[in-house]
């Protein structure tokens, strides 16, 4: 699963084949077909995994730091840097040429991150801009090549959850 979550990272879901993840991990494709009867198969489970990552990911950071933004900001930097591109990013930007598996997986992901930005505080509006800036500004840093570009994108948000009186205001 990280071969493929690496690759779909780097290419979507047409981004690999059961052949190049054998390759990667040195096993016939066969075996990652016993694990994985399918592509979509495959797909899915690693955003089912990348799903329950980031919100244990989540949990413990807002433990840390009750500003949503601030933990919010701070985990997508860290997969930015960690791993250039979160895998549910890149296939929710093909979600209309996903096959329904992976389409499904990828919008339960996103729902998640919505779900838990209105448990720790936002409006549902709120934990959409939230939301859709990081996942832009993580597009925009890969684009660019350019990590700093996460910190430009963000800038106006992270000050303005940093004043007391804007704090969880939607």
């Amino acid at each position: 699963m990280d071969a493929a979550e690496k690759r779909m990272r780097l290419g979507g879901f047409n981004g690999f084949s059961f052949r190049e993840i054998a390759s990667d991990v040195g096993i016939k494709s066969s075996s990652v077909h016993y694990h994985f009867p399918t592509k979509e198969n495959l797909a899915a489970a690693v955003i089912r995994r990348r799903q329950k990552e980031t919100s244990e990911r989540m949990d413990l950071e807002f433990a840390m730091n009750p500003d949503p933004v601030q933990a919010w900001f701070k985990v997508f930097r860290a997969t930015l840097t960690e791993c250039r591109m979160c895998a549910c990013i890149v296939l929710g930007a093909a979600q209309l040429d996903s096959p329904s598996e992976v389409a499904v997986a990828v919008k339960n992901f996103f729902n998640m991150c919505l779900d838990k930005l209105v448990e720790q505080g936002l409006t549902k509006e709120r934990a959409a801009e939230l939301l859709a800036t990081l996942s832009g500004a993580m597009v925009l840093a890969n684009a660019l090549g350019d990590v700093e570009a996460y910190d430009r994108a963000t800038s106006q948000m992270i000050k303005q959850s940093a004043r007391p009186a804007g704090r969880l205001k939607a």
